[in-house]
């Protein structure tokens, strides 16, 4: 099969093409012929080592997929061969998601939405599981919360305004004006240029702030909130100062880190499926341009995600 891997950390140019053997499934595993592969920030930090969680290249980074099951190994009962699936397997370990065929615990894969394309549909699980396990499984955003989404227009960013906003919440966000009809398309009743003003000056009594940005936006993103208010953060999981000033002001701090769930899923699907849940895709490019894809990513002005097609 075909593939993209890389022999030493570096700039996007370490990504090259190359061959190797179909993997196989073991017990509890399906092979998927994967479609389409989604490209995540996490991707680049692997790729260069700055967030090393593969050990030393040679290995094969990505994770989001969406595809058909091919081989079945004993003790999968959830699905068949011909079942259309996606998800975000084996995180943090290696799924190797950028390559023509991957293996995966079939629990931690789930059905395609069925009004999604494959590309769309790998789009979703990353982001969309980053999104969903931080504003509903961790936050209980709820009808009448007031939610705000630092970097609306981003990968998580665009998911997590449409989510909150879904289940009732009114939701403010912060993008730069390029990218301020995008986000007000999707929901966001009040958009922040934080490029033009402070967003700690614009919003007032929230409930609940996603941060997908971290360092001093994440420590200000406390002033916005209400007593008892929830700072969930994607960046700063580990940053003991950020925890002790939010418990100082009777603050909840949440980090969270996606992991694999075929519940989240599950509802991602739902909701996509019911039209609730739109995926913007930015740029779908050939797998051979993995490196452009990385570049573009790493630009940090691309809307919406990125995604591959083996």
């Amino acid at each position: 099969m075909h593939l993209v891997t890389q022999r030493s950390f570096g700039g996007p140019e370490v990504l090259e093409p190359a061959a190797a053997d179909r993997p196989r499934p073991l017990l509890n595993e399906v092979l998927v012929r994967v479609r389409a592969a989604g490209v995540n920030p996490i991707d680049a930090h692997v790729r260069s080592g700055t967030i090393p969680l593969l050990g030393p290249p040679p290995f094969v980074v990505g994770w989001d997929v969406s595809g058909v099951v091919e081989e079945v190994a004993p003790g999968v009962t959830r699905f068949a061969v011909g079942d259309e699936v996606f998800g975000m397997p084996l995180m943090p370990r290696a799924a190797g998601g950028y390559a023509e065929y991957v293996t995966a615990p079939s629990r931690q894969l789930a059905r395609k939405p069925a009004s999604l394309d494959h590309p769309h549909a790998a789009a979703l699980p990353l982001a969309g599981l980053t999104a969903w396990q931080a504003l509903v499984d961790a936050a209980g955003v709820g009808a009448g919360q007031r939610v705000l989404v630092h970097a609306g227009g981003g990968g998580v960013g665009h998911l997590a305004l449409q989510m909150a906003r879904a289940r009732g919440a009114e939701v403010l966000t912060t993008a730069s004006a390029a990218k301020a009809d995008f986000v007000r398309a999707l929901g966001a009743a009040e958009v922040i240029d934080y490029r033009g003003m402070d967003f700690a000056d614009a919003a007032r009594d929230v409930d609940v702030v996603l941060d997908t940005v971290g360092g001093d936006t994440a420590l200000r993103s406390l002033d916005v909130l209400r007593p008892g208010g929830t700072l969930v953060t994607i960046v700063e999981m580990r940053n003991a100062e950020l925890a002790r000033a939010a418990a100082d002001r009777g603050l909840r701090c949440l980090g969270v880190t996606a992991e694999p769930d075929h519940v989240g899923l599950a509802a991602l699907a739902d909701l996509a499926d019911s039209g609730a849940l739109r995926v913007h895709l930015a740029h779908t490019l050939p797998l051979s341009d993995a490196a452009r894809a990385h570049r573009l990513i790493e630009s940090g002005s691309t809307m919406g995600k990125v995604v591959l097609i083996p």
